[in-house]
């Protein structure tokens, strides 16, 4: 089965064990989640609650052999695991997008407003509002807001609104507004907040970042008259010399406080 795993930034586990990229490995013995075997999670997103943004790499992996299954997540234990290509944050995204929708439970499709349960898909037309559930996927098109819980995530489209729970993704078009909860990525071409240890991204003109302790924001202006790069940063949250909780925006290529 395809699942998903996250990494130190030297590919090893919170066990020591060290992987190369594109190689096989098996054990014997038993296996049992959290206690013994190769380790991922089948829901992309819940790879957060194990290796924070910051300090983590992701990777799609297939893992074979003895399977062991927890209750509280979709964690997996194996005998057997390949490691296959690294897909970053984006990748993780994309990939709980689609397996949202694999498992959708139920979907409305309501124009102006759509509302769907537990790991349920919500979509909405333009300035529309749709909402899902925990592990649901919410999407609302231009004006909307698309709205997801734990795990989920949501996506609005040109000066829309995107807000996601805790491990949760949430993305925003030109001049939107994108919020997820500690250990969540928020992306938009406006304005990006986040929680502990997630990832706030940024960019366009006039664009701003804010995150919790342990976060990482990372902020880009684009050229007036183009969407050349101009000037990029990329930080931090460690209560010091960049604040928690606090917007930030690049001024002649230098991070700035902002009020709210």
């Amino acid at each position: 089965m395809i699942t998903y795993k996250g990494m130190n930034k030297d590919m090893t586990c919170k066990d020591g064990f060290q992987y190369e990229p594109g190689k096989p490995y098996q054990m014997d013995g038993p296996v049992e989640v959290c206690k013994r075997g190769f380790h991922a999670c089948e829901r992309p997103l819940d790879v957060f609650d194990y290796y924070p943004p910051a300090s983590s790499r992701y990777f799609e992996v297939e893992q074979s052999g003895k399977i062991s299954k927890g209750n509280d997540d979709s964690k997996i234990a194996s005998s057997e695991i390949k490691i296959g290509a690294e897909i970053g944050i984006p990748g993780l995204v994309k990939a709980h997008i689609e397996y949202v929708k694999a498992h959708t439970t139920q979907e409305h499709t309501d124009p102006k407003q759509a509302t769907a349960g537990f790991r349920g898909a919500a979509t909405a037309g333009s300035s529309g509002a749709a909402t899902a559930g925990d592990s649901g996927a919410a999407t609302a098109g231009s004006y909307g807001a698309a709205t997801a819980g734990f795990r989920g995530a949501a996506t609005a489209g040109f000066r829309g609104a995107a807000t996601a729970g805790d491990s949760g993704a949430a993305t925003a078009g030109d001049r939107g507004a994108a919020t997820a909860g500690d250990r969540g990525a928020a992306t938009s071409r406006g304005s990006s907040a986040v929680g502990e240890n997630g990832i706030a991204c940024a960019r366009g003109n006039g664009c701003r970042v804010k995150g919790g302790l342990g976060s990482v924001l990372v902020i880009a202006e684009e050229k007036q008259t183009s969407y050349a790069l101009e000037n990029w940063k990329a930080v931090v949250v460690d209560g010091e010399q960049i604040k928690a909780d606090t917007w930030y925006m690049l001024v002649n290529g230098e991070l700035q406080e902002v009020a709210e």
